[in-house]
Formats: C-alpha cells, sequence, structure tokens
C-alpha cells in the first residue's frame, strides 16, 4: 500500500503538536511552553510572535534554564554564531515574567487551601 505524505494541516487535525528542545535543561517541550530566541547584533533577543527572521533557538521561560544554557555556552552554538552573545536582554525578560507571575495573585494551591480551612470551619460549626 502506498502512502502519500499528509499535508500540514491534517497532521495537526490528528493532534500533532510542534516539540522544541530546550537549549538549557535540554528537555523536549510544546511550541507554547518555549521561548523563541534569535542572535541579533552579538545578542540573544527574545522572538516573542515567533517571527523573526534567522535560526532560532528555543529556551524554558525559567532563569535556572538560562543559567543552564549559560554554563554550557548553548546559544552560540544553537544559533551558530562565532564568539559569546549577551543575555542581559533574555535574563531581564525572564525576570520581568518571573516578577509577573508572582504580583498575579495567589497560586492555585494557596487558593485550595484558603478554601480546605473555610469548608473545615464551616463544618465545624454545624456540629451540635
Amino acid at each position: 500500500m502506498v502512502q502519500r505524505p499528509r499535508s500540514d494541516s491534517a497532521r495537526r487535525q490528528d493532534g500533532h503538536r510542534p516539540v522544541r528542545t530546550c537549549v538549557g535543561c535540554r528537555q523536549r517541550a510544546l511550541v507554547g511552553e518555549l521561548l523563541r530566541v534569535i542572535a541579533a547584533d552579538g545578542q540573544v533577543v527574545v522572538d516573542t510572535r515567533r517571527r523573526l527572521p534567522g535560526r532560532g533557538a528555543w529556551v524554558h521561560p525559567d532563569l535556572g534554564c538560562l543559567s543552564k544554557a549559560e554554563r554550557r555556552r548553548a546559544f552560540p552554538r544553537a544559533l551558530r554564531v562565532q564568539g559569546a552573545l549577551d543575555t542581559g536582554g533574555l535574563r531581564a525578560h525572564l525576570e520581568r515574567l518571573a516578577g509577573e507571575s508572582v504580583d498575579a495573585g495567589p497560586s492555585r494551591v494557596q487558593s485550595e487551601q484558603g478554601s480546605r480551612s473555610t469548608r473545615h470551619e464551616s463544618a465545624v460549626k454545624l456540629k451540635p
């Protein structure tokens, strides 16, 4: 039986989702979970819309993954550029993201703990 190559739209309907590897931790993840970065003028630039031209690399939006990638010198290798790249802009972007997630309010775990204690207190009040 001869199989024809399937189009991208047919593949996506079957549940196929693009997967990339983080240059920091080397873990595979869905594209939506990673940040795309490119090299421009000796700097690592975040490509938030994933549309900038040039070779891209992928990294988790986590300062730990950034530190691992810097320590391993992964960005110049992944982006195929000579010499070191400045990651200050990427670090500032990740710190800003981390600050926004802290300011976003209580986490799901905190809200669940609060609701459990409320349920417990109301249950105690109902007992004769």
